[in-house]
């Protein structure tokens, strides 16, 4: 990613041994978390996506589901669709995906840190120490526990793109203010990066100005000169706000993100003076890290958050300031508000008032900026000592390794919370226990594994804390029904419906346990009001065939067994049960084509092969199999 530039400063220049360390540390503290599995966000947007299974036609893949994580983000619904292509649903190949992005992310840290080390505003101060203060601070960054849940948890993928091609914006920006020969090159580049930035995530919003602040920082004298020298970057970058207007118009997000919903701009400033203050309390002890914060109170008064909206103050004001006087700590402040202002200002996000991988990118200006501090120390105390160069180098290295090392340590303990479902919600619960929402998905992890008994407890506890919780009245159903307490089940399945009348799913759960209790006739009336909510409902029409067949009502079961077929095509289940109907209607011929079709979807199904037997044994004589 940074090769060897046309620079004549021989000690600046970059080892290549120093990328394969860099790289190599990565790996090593992220291999613990390859190996977990898809959760929450995860599955809608992957495994219960149709649109990555096929590459074309191309506006099929990048378009998400709607309510999903990648909705309205067609550069992140294509790379899982890429990744789709080849390896399936291997989880595998989606880590293996974000940790690729986050490692070249941290590669182009690296070359922009060292390139801005060497700009003349420095006057070669930093000539010998650029290569090793830009791998430092890239290695910190990279390794930093803060930094797991948008690795490790595969759908944060929107936000390693967004935050790759934002630092692959700014670092072809620098190439082409560094390369006359290559300009142009790589100010297209630039913009193209910039332009699937956009299509990522809707934070990359402030990359234009990002890149216009360091050239005023960094290169030029004035805005009106940066302006006038690099107009065709500069309007090149600003078209691609027209791409981030057409998906944002597009209203994938507006029922999670905007103004009139839950909390007023005001009181989500608020509460954000407070979330970014705990962001930079992560940023140096990161723990206790969580993937999620429901729980975070809003604040609705000044006097709440006055502690932090002074510190908070305080720094803005230094931006500010750092910016008028083109200081590079003005730089780093506006890097690090500007990045966050999309999900931490007056744009209030519902659904996450708080979330550790939007200090993806926001990381790397706290990390500079104390590595800077540090080095800054280190040569006070050698000159106060009359140390020499080399050892003062030497105890920075270890240092930095000291830092790396606890930092990658960390990381690794952390990565191992996402090996299973159950131990990234069983976490969550035990830092945060307040959050019904966690109770709840650790509920549905112990239940997937078996473990229904302490589901039910955790189920129980995610309803003491949201009593009003549809879903967690809902499957709370589902594991008491398969525990045999149908009486219970049903009653929560009822609370269901009345928290969410429009809950077709909940409709025919209710009606698969009335026939499990032989109430046919009411089970068949919730199942019509499962498909009269979704009329394209595979599962209600295969029950409520399976529940008119034990009606005697045959006729009417085909029909709804058809529809099952059209729904699913691909399962087997529906085409068995329209060859049951068709063969208790005498039409043999057709049931056996839909036997033989159960039979091609799934070849070890149960009892398509004996049934389809016995269907040719009984088939007019002079037809043949």
């Amino acid at each position: 990613m940074e090769p060897a530039v046309e620079l004549k400063r021989t000690d600046a220049r970059l080892p290549r041994w120093l990328l394969a360390v860099v790289v190599g540390i990565g790996i090593l503290a992220y291999a613990g978390g390859l190996s977990g599995p898809f959760i929450f966000d995860d599955i809608g947007s992957i495994p219960d996506n149709p649109n990555i299974r096929r590459l074309w036609p191309p506006l099929q893949a990048m378009s998400g589901p709607a309510g999903t994580t990648i909705t309205g983000r067609p550069v992140v619904c294509l790379s899982l669709a890429i990744n789709y292509a080849i390896g399936g649903l291997t989880v595998l190949g989606y880590h293996l995906g974000n940790l690729g992005i986050h490692l070249c992310s941290a590669l182009l840290l690296l070359g922009i840190i060292r390139r801005t080390l060497l700009a003349p505003i420095f006057e070669g101060r930093f000539d010998r120490s650029a290569p090793w203060l830009a791998a430092a601070s890239a290695t910190i960054w990279m390794v930093h526990p803060l930094q797991t849940e948008a690795v490790t948890y595969v759908i944060q993928r929107t936000e390693l793109l967004m935050g790759f091609f934002y630092l692959s914006t700014v670092y072809a920006a620098i190439r082409g203010w560094e390369s006359p020969s290559h300009r142009r090159a790589w100010f297209v580049v630039s913009v193209v990066c910039c332009a699937l930035g956009m299509g990522s995530k809707e934070a990359m919003i402030f990359a234009p100005l990002i890149v216009l602040m360091y050239d005023r920082t960094f290169r030029s004298r004035s805005w009106k000169a940066s302006l006038q020298q690099h107009w065709s970057l500069y309007a090149g970058l600003g078209a691609t706000w027209l791409i981030l207007a057409w998906l944002v118009a597009l209203g994938a997000r507006r029922m999670t993100a905007g103004w009139g919903l839950e909390i007023s701009p005001l009181d989500y400033i608020k509460t954000q003076t407070g979330v970014i203050v705990w962001y930079l309390r992560l940023c140096f002890w990161p723990h206790p890290l969580v993937i999620s914060y429901d729980d975070w109170p809003v604040a609705h008064r000044v006097a709440q958050i006055w502690p932090q909206g002074l510190l908070l103050l305080v720094l803005l004001s230094g931006t500010l300031w750092g910016l008028r006087r083109r200081s590079a700590l003005g730089f780093l402040g506006a890097w690090f508000f500007l990045i966050l202002a999309p999900t931490s200002s007056l744009l209030p996000i519902v659904t996450e008032v708080a979330a550790e991988r939007r200090m993806y990118l926001p990381l790397a200006a706290v990390v500079v900026l104390t590595v800077g501090i540090a080095s800054l120390l280190l040569h006070a105390i050698s000159a106060r000592m009359s140390s020499s160069p080399a050892a003062n180098r030497r105890l920075g290295v270890g240092l930095t390794v000291v830092v790396v090392a606890g930092l990658g340590y960390g990381t690794a303990w952390r990565n191992r919370d996402y090996r299973t479902a159950a131990a990234i919600w069983a976490d969550t619960a035990a830092k945060r226990p307040g959050i019904a929402f966690a109770h709840f998905e650790l509920a549905n992890a112990l239940a997937a594994e078996g473990r229904l008994d302490d589901a039910i407890a955790c189920y129980a506890k995610a309803l003491q804390l949201k009593p009003a919780y549809p879903d967690a009245h809902n499957n709370f159903a589902n594991v008491l029904a398969d525990q045999g307490r149908t009486d219970e089940a049903i009653q929560h399945y009822e609370e269901a419906i009345s928290l969410r009348p429009a809950w077709a799913e909940a409709y025919n759960n209710l009606g698969t346990i009335l026939t499990s209790q032989g109430r046919l006739t009411a089970a068949v009336l919730r199942y019509t009001e499962a498909l009269r909510l979704k009329p394209h409902f595979a599962e209600a029409h295969s029950n409520l065939g399976v529940t008119l067949m034990k009606l005697g009502r045959a006729g009417d079961a085909i029909t709804h067994f058809r529809e099952a077929v059209n729904a699913a095509p691909d399962l087997a289940q529906p085409h068995f049960n329209l060859a049951e109907a068709l063969a208790a209607k005498g039409r043999l011929e057709e049931a056996i084509e839909q036997y033989r079709q159960a039979l091609r979807l799934d070849p070890a199904h149960p009892a398509a092969r004996t049934r389809l037997e016995a269907a040719l044994a009984k088939r007019a004589p002079g037809h043949t199999p």
